[in-house]
């Protein structure tokens, strides 16, 4: 049977705007998929670098209340650090004097950086302290906690995670990954793709977007590559790009209405190229590269402005190709590249000078170290000298440590190391931080001065250079565990639940059967109430349960039990008796020894002269598996994750024990039948 309809290939077509058919877009619904989780493979991705514009001077600007016009430079002894924008249009630089620097701009405002001061306990600003270097040190905490606040308002500004995704690159400039916020926003315009794919087939083409003009509304907007025109219509990573750009301005514009700090900004498809886009055009301005321009933007570049090609690796690629531009490099076939290289270096190379850069936006960038120092210049030749510099050092350390969580017990260095200079002669020492122990200045104080007191006693310590204290082997905190505290009761809790307690104990004596001598009968305890459903039970056959409880043996562990929760019975006089309580109770003895050794005979003074001795041979027990934990107090075998939990529960009854023996009178008689048996 023929169909009155043509067939349709389900494939992108391109046929003349007079056929009154569409062309589909590039992309697939298995694209627009991925953009919703932020994959590094997806075509459709949107990352945008936000870099603060000449930021340790627009602190002091912002701090010191300056207007925007004013030339304002960052002083560090007798070097400038940060200079702003209208110091910079008097031609003035980082490489300059001071001298130089007021005679291109008289009116220019010199800022000293903070200060640490010798003896003191807090940073501050300090007019005279460029020429205090010998008692002062450098501190760059003002500038840590305006970076911040500058982070805690463009989270502020983003959906909540995991939509958000930013990764904090340094003090002064961030990464956002905008792709999931982009697809959400792109489903809401546009519902013609938010619907399920064709035949539900990912690989469908998505229709071409329904507009055929874009408004970027933007600072600087790249030129197209050479093969692509601005009459051609956009596709969906334009749309996407589009909406990248309207999200980054209006971050910019919240940092800037709150806190007054103006930035600048690159959008494009990874990292590396919006790192490069953010400083194209400054200050204040925001730079778009889309995927049709990638090439015509890296054109302009030296390829050692590119991250990892301005070291050691660019200087080997400029002396191998005699060149550092990219359109020259590009035309180095990959065959050469690697030759010259290495397969993997030179395979590296040779995307990223074509743009292809697939790193992640990590949320959570991992410090591993912190470290603060100082040269002295004249050298210092005392302990107590050294001393009030550690104690700088440590406030500055712990200032950051900090931020980075340590209080809240989310990440904690394991160890403190101290770098000391004497001469041409470095030496290290290295301390262990207590890993049960909270982290606060002072326990870092005391450890660096005992490790400095190491390395004076070695000789040879003064005069002292240089030292450097710092922290480093960061791991993740543990939460969330229980201590022994929370087995316990204490205070109203302990005093509401003891009548009940003794009254109980008082019906279980009265309701026991007694034997020969009026001690209650030891009975086991069946129930499976309390801390007892947390550990499970082993399962023994008949001819085990029999064995293990014989009437011997249960008699014999009342007995004992009773014997040591007499308060008129010493441990001395055990001892000399040579009665061997691990030998009914399984403490400190092993499995092996109880498998091949007899019971010893139990020989009581005359308050034991009622116990009956026993030759029979112990019970023999189940060989433990390696998954399980065998314990020696009650001769049972739990699961190796349950160890921890089944000796908490030991230490609370031994406590409980405690706590009952110093409560009762001497002539208050004790229930024989003591504590229940722990759990199996």
């Amino acid at each position: 049977m023929s169909s009155s309809q043509p067939f349709l290939p389900s494939s992108p077509i391109s046929l003349s705007t007079g056929s009154g058919r569409r062309r589909k877009s590039r992309f697939t619904y298995k694209h627009l998929s991925q953009l919703s989780f932020c994959s590094t493979s997806c075509p459709l991705r949107v990352i945008a670098h936000i870099d603060l514009d000449a930021f340790y001077a627009q602190c002091e600007m912002v701090r010191l209340g300056v207007p925007e016009d004013q030339p304002l430079a960052v002083q560090q002894w007798q070097g400038l650090i940060a200079i702003n924008y209208p110091a910079r249009e008097f031609g003035m630089n980082r490489f300059i004097t001071i001298t130089e620097a007021k005679k291109l701009c008289p009116n220019l405002i010199m800022q000293h950086v903070a200060t640490w001061k010798e003896g003191d306990e807090k940073w501050a600003y300090h007019e005279d302290a460029f020429e205090h270097i010998a008692t002062h040190k450098v501190s760059l905490d003002p500038y840590r906690l305006e970076s911040r606040r500058i982070f805690a308002c463009i989270k502020d500004v983003l959906p909540a995670p995991p939509i958000q995704r930013v990764e904090k690159a340094s003090v002064d400039e961030v990464f956002l990954d905008l792709s999931a916020q982009v697809h959400s926003i792109m489903l809401e315009r546009y519902p013609e793709i938010s619907g399920p794919a064709p035949y539900d087939d990912p690989t469908e083409n998505l229709p071409r977007p329904p507009t055929t003009a874009l408004e970027w509304n933007t600072d600087a907007l790249v030129d197209l590559d050479d093969t692509e025109t601005e009459d051609d219509d956009p596709d969906w990573d334009d749309i996407a790009m589009l909406i990248g750009s309207e999200i980054v301005r209006s971050v910019r514009a919240a940092i800037c209405e709150r806190l007054k700090y103006t930035c600048s900004a690159g959008v494009a498809h990874n990292k590396m190229i919006a790192k490069l886009g953010s400083g194209h055009k400054k200050p204040n301005q925001q730079t778009i590269v889309r995927n049709r321009a990638v090439q015509q933007f890296l054109g302009g570049f030296k390829f050692t402005k590119i991250r990892n090609l301005g070291g050691k690796l660019g200087d080997q690629i400029v002396s191998t190709f005699g060149t550092d531009q990219v359109t020259e490099l590009l035309q180095v076939p990959i065959e050469q590249l690697k030759s010259k290289l290495g397969d993997d270096t030179g395979s590296w190379v040779y995307q990223i000078i074509r743009g292809e850069e697939y790193s992640e936006v990590n949320s959570r960038t991992q410090i591993k170290s912190m470290l603060s120092a100082k040269s002295f210049r004249p050298s210092i030749n005392t302990f107590e000298q050294a001393v009030r510099w550690l104690r700088i050092f440590v406030a500055d350390i712990f200032s950051r440590l900090v931020e980075e969580g340590v209080l809240e017990n989310k990440r904690r260095p394991k160890t403190i190391n101290l770098h000391h200079r004497q001469g041409g002669q470095m030496r290290s020492r290295q301390a262990a931080i207590p890993t049960g122990t909270a982290i606060d200045e002072r326990l870092l104080f005391d450890l660096a001065k005992n490790v400095l007191g190491q390395i004076v006693v070695d000789g040879r310590a003064w005069p002292c250079a240089n030292l450097s204290l710092s922290v480093g082997g960061f791991e993740e905190g543990l939460t969330g565990n229980r201590g022994i505290g929370g087995f316990l009761l204490r205070g109203d809790e302990a005093k509401a639940l003891r009548p009940a307690s003794r009254e109980i104990e008082n019906q279980a004596m009265a309701t026991s059967p007694q034997i020969e001598d009026g001690r209650p009968e030891k009975r086991r305890k069946l129930d499976n109430e309390g801390i007892q459903k947390f550990f499970p039970k082993r399962e023994i056959s008949r001819d085990e349960q029999d064995e293990e409880f014989g009437a011997d043996q249960t008699a014999q562990n009342a007995e004992i039990r009773h014997l040591t929760r007499n308060e008129d019975i010493v441990l001395h006089d055990i001892h000399e008796t040579n009665i061997q309580i691990e030998s009914c109770t399984g403490e400190g003895t092993s499995t092996n020894s109880r498998e091949t050794s007899p019971q010893p005979n139990l020989q009581p003074t005359s308050s034991l002269s009622h116990s009956p001795a026993s030759n029979e041979e112990p019970p023999r027990l189940r060989q433990s598996s390696s998954e399980n934990y065998f314990c020696g107090k009650c001769a049972i075998s739990v699961p190796t994750s349950s160890r921890s939990e089944h000796e908490d529960w030991h230490f609370a009854k031994d406590l409980q024990a405690q706590d009952r023996t110093t409560s009762t009178s001497h002539s208050t008689p004790i229930p024989a039948h003591g504590p229940a048996p722990p759990p199996k």
